[in-house]
């Protein structure tokens, strides 16, 4: 075993008895580089990941290359989730070298920690056109040696590049102008016009293959429909959703979603299921079935989450960070199906089913069947005979698959993905009415608090947790997620101390992570002295954008305390971006939906009265993205929507635009007309 077996991370335990000499980040392999002047060699990954387990087989388990890796290289192990930071950084580097990027990462640094060359998959013999890993290793070894020089100038420009991208987004901004004049109608409708010339209006989602969730930008298009009729880009947005469902990256036995699809048309995945997918994915699923009332993304809601509930929540009530796309190393075998395996299991209802579900003889998907519905075929049953056929079938090929060795789970507990599932819960909540998603959700922030708080007064958190273990100091993105989730929790619980811990939490972000502008934020906090760049993080990948989410915290919580400048940081953040948003809404999704949110207004609901938690919940069904909601049924004299607002006797609901409120009804009904 090597110094990865003392680890908690499943992905870097998986490499502990690798004949490679791993080494964790840390100051242990970090001052040995410089001791022996070696270069480093870090890899970077994760459990859930392909491609990582077929270079792990072919190169990291053969003697021969761990010879030539350990004479020559101080080789360092990191999982990309345990050290987003890190995998940041360095995956900057690489994509200014090379223009692409994936995992598993392979970066060579100097001893510095100053990069100079990688690349991701490297094949054990040449092959699709790159080099043998091998044939690498020593290359780099050579050039270390005798071209010293151009390697040290390389990792001082691309050190220097990486120093200048936190410029980005630093468009100087006019203050005086009125944020209606810095936010406008036209910047959302082209922002529209951007997105439907990427959209594939015959399988839905944007771009080619391999196709990504873009939950994101499915969101925007829902809420410009909220307010200004759109219907193509409105169908655009639920044809994505329609089409993911019925697809293979949607798991039709047991619910959740994987990563991405390898194809157009949804059918291939590579399996893997992470936790933040599936939180995003059900946000958005949470809006499509308030705005339209389709009552099949309220089935996909309840069959995702209780997929979640059943393979993801630990016994502390948190939830895990993926499951595998592997197992026994084979690629997708645990959700695979024969159509003989299929007919023998399901006897006479197997060709109603094959026929629904595309199961072939020869298979769908390399000589086996995915799962999916590419169209509906008409089987002559009443919908509902064929509803309860189909469930019967599920239900039998479930208990079937539960018996074959299971993907690996990655167990550790990430307070950031935990936080989207949490929010996730608290609209799944509001939407469906259902308790087990409040209780879900409450129970995970318990331990959230529980076992990821720094010990003491401090608001400081831990990153990751396992089994009493908790490591890491939080990033941005952890205490973005947590202070929208804290917000979101308010929201459907009524309990307003959620807010008051949100506002402290923001507090401590400011100080910690603001940046010398005052305007956005690093990704790590001030005194993190092993990384050789604070990164400043503003895209909108697959998880939003730390600063991105903050933006809408500061404004939500402007309005809630009466903080005036949270709100203009907000807008300050919003604006010195919008250029950018509005060119490229699709890498900018959660940016581009405060943009939309400043300019359709924010919808301020105070309730005040003995039945504010009942009123809030009838509130939470509608569909009034972006609103800020209240109750109470005392005064709070440190939230100016509810200062002497309760009336003995009624429990009344307030309708406010920058605290300027109409006059107060029991009528939802009326408010809703009136949003």
């Amino acid at each position: 075993m090597n110094r990865l077996g003392k680890e908690t991370s499943p992905y870097l335990l998986q490499h502990a008895h690798n004949p490679v000499n791993w080494y964790p980040w840390g100051e242990e392999a970090l001052q040995l580089a410089e001791k022996e002047d070696k270069p480093i060699l870090i890899s970077i990954g994760y459990a859930a990941c392909h491609w990582c387990h077929v270079m792990e087989r072919e190169s990291f388990e053969d003697e021969a290359t761990a010879a030539i890796m350990n004479e020559h290289f101080i080789n360092i192990k990191i999982d990309r989730e345990e050290r987003p930071d890190i995998d940041h950084i360095y995956m900057d580097a690489l994509q200014a070298m090379s223009s692409s990027g994936g995992w598993p990462l392979n970066m060579f640094l100097l001893p510095n920690r100053q990069p100079f060359y990688g690349g991701t998959y490297f094949p054990p013999q040449k092959a699709y056109n790159r080099p043998s890993w091998k044939d690498v290793l020593l290359a780099v070894s050579d050039a270390f040696k005798t071209k010293r020089k151009d390697l040290e100038d390389q990792a001082s420009n691309l050190t220097q590049h990486l120093r200048q991208s936190n410029q980005f987004g630093m468009e100087a901004v006019n203050k005086l102008l009125p944020k209606e004049e810095q936010f406008t109608q036209e910047q959302c409708d082209a922002m529209v016009l951007a997105i439907m010339g990427q959209a594939d209006k015959e399988w839905g989602g944007f771009g080619r293959a391999p196709k990504f969730p873009a939950s994101f930008t499915i969101q925007y298009l829902l809420r410009y429909n909220r307010r200004k009729k759109d219907e193509s880009s409105l169908q655009q947005a639920l044809l994505s959703l329609d089409k993911m469902i019925a697809g293979g990256i949607y798991d039709q036995l047991g619910g959740g979603f994987s990563r991405y699809s390898t194809d157009e048309q949804w059918l291939a995945p590579h399996f893997e299921k992470m936790l933040y997918d599936n939180a995003l994915l059900t946000d958005t699923l949470c809006e499509a079935y308030q705005l339209t009332g389709n009552n099949a993304y309220a089935e996909t809601i309840e069959h995702t989450l209780a997929f979640i509930l059943r393979e993801m929540t630990s016994p502390e009530g948190g939830f895990y960070a993926a499951l595998d796309a592997d197992s026994e190393g084979v690629e997708g075998k645990f959700y695979v199906w024969s159509l003989e395996e299929i007919e023998t299991a399901l006897g006479e209802d197997a060709p109603a089913f094959c026929a629904y579900y595309d199961v072939k003889r020869g298979g769908n998907w390399e000589d086996h069947n995915i799962l999916w519905i590419p169209e509906a075929p008409d089987l002559n049953m009443e919908p509902e005979a064929l509803k309860a056929l189909l469930a019967k079938c599920r239900a039998k090929l479930m208990t079937i698959r539960d018996q074959r060795i299971r993907p690996g789970l990655d167990d550790k507990i990430l307070l950031g993905w935990n936080a989207l599932m949490i929010h996730a819960l608290c609209k799944a909540y509001a939407a469906l009415g259902n308790k087990v998603y409040l209780e879900m959700a409450e129970n995970a922030m318990r331990c959230i608090w529980e076992k990821m708080k720094k010990s003491g007064a401090s608001l400081a958190f831990w990153h990751t947790y396992k089994q009493g273990d908790a490591r890491y100091p939080a990033f941005l993105d952890d205490y973005a997620y947590l202070i929208r989730a804290l917000i979101a929790l308010q929201e459907v619980s009524g309990e307003l101390d959620w807010l008051r811990k949100a506002k402290e939490i923001t507090h401590f972000v400011i100080e910690q992570f603001g940046d010398e502008t005052s305007r956005y934020f690093y990704y790590t906090a001030s005194g993190q002295p092993d990384v050789i760049v604070r990164k400043k993080e503003v895209y909108d990948g697959a998880v939003p954008s730390g600063n991105a989410i903050m933006a809408h915290n500061l404004w939500h919580l402007s309005i809630v305390f009466d903080i005036r400048d949270w709100g203009d940081r907000a807008l300050g953040m919003t604006a010195s971006l919008a250029q950018s948003v509005v060119r490229y809404p699709t890498s900018f999704g959660i940016w581009a939906a405060m943009i939309l949110r400043i300019v359709q207004g924010t919808k301020e609901l105070a309730v005040a009265g003995r039945g504010y938690k009942e009123q809030m919940s009838a509130l939470n069904k509608l569909y009034i993205p972006g609103k800020v909601l209240l109750g109470t049924d005392i005064d709070q004299k440190d939230m100016p929507l509810l200062q002497q607002r309760v009336q003995a006797g009624k429990t009344l609901i307030y309708l406010c635009e920058d605290y300027r409120c109409m006059k107060p009804t029991e009528d939802i009904l009326e408010i809703y007309n009136l949003i």
